[in-house]
């Protein structure tokens, strides 16, 4: 069996962070997110995204993040706007509109929403006879793999400015946004822009968890009870926590992200003009289509998941990680050139 290509959360966790844990492994802690690795984390996580006046919070899994985050800003009568293969609407089992929040969706555009959809979605819903639209999700990167821009990131702030909008930007994979080749985006710009986004340690080198961070800290003076209250405060909340810690000190959790995409970057660079990319991700996951039988032999020896069946052809999808190496690169595309 060949290296796997399946996602970037297969391997556990990055060296440097489990050296960290065992090194506080037998600290006594206080509970609930209140210990001291908990407040180092959030002010270097605030620091770095020029927050000022903002809030973290660390919770464990993406899904759960979204759910609680928007369960907790929206009233019963309010729903959200994404775009239609946005995580919340396609992978994540009707986890929001469970909690009783609808979700309004319009098609992609590059896994990405654009302005005039969210115009067009508040404009359709104005009366009290509708779901009332308040809040716009967005994910950088997308399901796509694709990264949002500076402008188009300002132009989405304009909207959700000129509407009254909270915007909330999913993080599953903002390390491996913020460290392509091809992104004008920094830190600052996403504390400026968004009102509330996570950063995700679960896809980049962490055992698990997320950090969600609000720009207003009095947006969330009640968060903690939401999260009690929805199941997803940990008692031992210094084991995320910490991690994040570890990896925001000297820009670990950069470096992580970064290998992801110089490996992708490689693969997607040596198989140029060999096969069929279907979309231009500048980021760690790559979509590639096969004939059916090509595309099998694939994910049999390389763990590459199935994206989409085009009946003789399938889309499939490799993913590089943190712990990805150039030597597992070079093996696979060896055999797709060999196909």
């Amino acid at each position: 069996m060949y290296y796997q290509f399946r996602n970037d959360y297969s391997e556990l966790v990055s060296p440097e962070i489990l050296r960290f844990i065992e090194e506080i492994a037998l600290e006594q802690n206080v509970g609930y997110g209140l210990d001291k690795h908990s407040v180092e984390a959030e002010k270097l996580i605030l620091e770095k995204f020029g927050l000022d006046n903002g809030a973290v919070f660390f919770m464990l899994g993406g899904t759960q993040v979204n759910m609680v985050t928007l369960s907790y800003l929206l009233r019963p009568y309010e729903g959200v706007i994404a775009c239609d293969t946005a995580h919340i609407n396609g992978h994540e089992t009707g986890a929001v509109e469970g909690s009783g929040h609808k979700i309004y969706t319009s098609k992609n555009v590059d896994g990405k929403i654009t302005p005039e959809d969210i115009r067009r979605c508040v404009r359709l819903n104005h009366d009290c006879h509708t779901v009332k639209f308040t809040t716009v999700y967005i994910s950088n990167a997308t399901e796509s793999g694709t990264i949002y821009t500076k402008d188009e990131l300002l132009a989405l702030r304009k909207v959700c400015d000129e509407l009254g909008l909270f915007l909330f930007m999913d993080g599953a994979r903002m390390g491996v946004a913020l460290t392509s080749r091809k992104n004008d985006v920094d830190c600052k710009l996403i504390g400026e822009v968004c009102d509330a986004f996570y950063i995700s340690g679960t896809k980049n080198g962490m055992l698990s968890g997320e950090a969600l961070c609000f720009k207003n800290k009095k947006v969330a003076e009640d968060f903690r009870y939401q999260i009690k209250n929805k199941g997803g405060m940990l008692a031992k909340g210094f084991l995320v926590s910490s991690q994040f810690e570890c990896a925001f000190r000297d820009d670990l959790f950069f470096r992580l992200a970064k290998n992801s995409n110089d490996q992708a970057d490689y693969i997607k660079d040596s198989l140029k003009g060999v096969c069929e990319f279907t979309n231009e991700s500048p980021t760690n996951q790559i979509f590639l289509r096969f004939k059916k039988a090509d595309a099998e032999k694939i994910m049999e020896n390389f763990g590459a998941e199935p994206w989409e069946d085009q009946g003789e052809h399938m889309v499939i999808r490799l993913v590089t990680s943190f712990n990805t190496k150039k030597e597992d690169c070079d093996k696979i595309i060896e055999f797709i050139k060999g196909l």
